[in-house]
C-alpha cells in the first residue's frame, strides 16, 4: 500500500492521563489517537471530519524525567459556569518525555498538504511542547499478518488484548465548549522500549533506518 510518511519531532512531549487533574501527573508514553487527530486539525487551521478515514502511527522517545511545575488553582463559581477572580500557586512533578519523534502514516493526500504548511503551531502534548515537521516521504508498506514488531503504539484492546499499559482513551473530540469525547475505547499503550510480541493483527511493515522493521497498525477511524 502506498502511504505518506510524516515526521514530527520535538525535544519535550507529554500525554495527560484521563481523569488525572491533580497531585503527581505522570505521561502516557504514546499519545493516544486524539492528539495525532488534533495535529492535523491545527496544520489545517480548521477542525476536520476524519470519519471514514485511517492513520497509523508510530511514537519514539529516548529519556524519561520528572519536573517540578507550578500550576495556578482557580475558583469557580458555586451557582455560574464562569471561574472567580481567585486563584492560589501549587507545586506539583510532572512527567515528561526527552527527544521525541511521531512518524504519521496517511493515505489522504490532503492531510499531507495541510502538514507541508502548518496554519497553526504543532504541540506534541501540551502548547510548551513545540514540534516540527522533520520529513515527508510516500512509502510503499507492505501487509503483515500476525504483527510482531508493534510498539510505539496504540492498539484497540477489544479482541486483540496485547499486553501494554491498559486506559480507556478517546479517539476525537466534538467542536463545542465543553468538548466532549467521541469514540472512546479501551486502548493498550505499548511504549517504544517493548520487545517483540505474538499479536494476531494484520499491520504494515515500514524500516525507519537500517535494520529497524516496524509493523504499522493502522486505525479505521469509523466510531467518530
Amino acid at each position: 500500500m502506498e502511504a505518506y510518511r510524516v515526521k514530527i519531532s520535538s525535544w519535550t512531549s507529554g500525554f495527560r492521563y484521563p481523569n488525572l487533574i491533580s497531585g503527581y501527573q505522570p505521561t502516557l508514553e504514546v499519545p493516544p489517537i486524539s492528539t495525532v487527530l488534533g495535529l492535523i486539525n491545527a496544520a489545517s487551521g480548521t477542525y476536520l471530519n476524519f470519519s471514514g478515514e485511517q492513520i497509523g502511527y508510530y511514537f519514539e522517545y529516548d529519556i524519561k524525567g520528572v519536573d517540578l511545575e507550578t500550576i495556578y488553582q482557580v475558583e469557580r463559581h458555586k451557582t455560574q459556569a464562569y471561574p472567580l477572580n481567585k486563584a492560589k500557586s501549587n507545586v506539583i512533578n510532572r512527567e515528561f518525555l526527552f527527544d521525541c519523534s511521531l512518524y504519521v502514516y496517511l493515505t489522504n493526500e490532503e492531510y499531507v498538504s495541510y502538514l507541508e504548511n502548518p496554519y497553526y503551531s504543532l504541540v506534541l502534548g501540551r502548547s510548551s511542547d513545540l514540534a516540527t515537521i522533520d520529513k515527508i516521504e510516500k512509502v510503499n508498506i507492505k501487509e503483515v499478518a500476525n504483527a510482531s514488531k508493534i510498539k510505539g503504539q496504540v492498539i484497540p484492546f477489544e479482541d486483540n488484548f496485547l499486553p501494554g499499559e491498559i486506559q480507556a482513551l478517546p479517539k476525537y473530540f466534538t467542536n463545542t465548549i465543553p468538548r466532549n469525547n467521541l469514540g472512546t475505547e479501551a486502548f493498550s499503550v505499548i511504549s517504544c522500549k517493548a520487545g517483540d510480541m505474538n499479536t494476531n493483527l494484520n499491520a504494515y511493515t515500514d524500516e525507519l533506518s537500517e535494520g529497524k522493521e516496524l509493523h504499522i497498525y493502522m486505525h479505521q477511524l469509523n466510531n467518530i
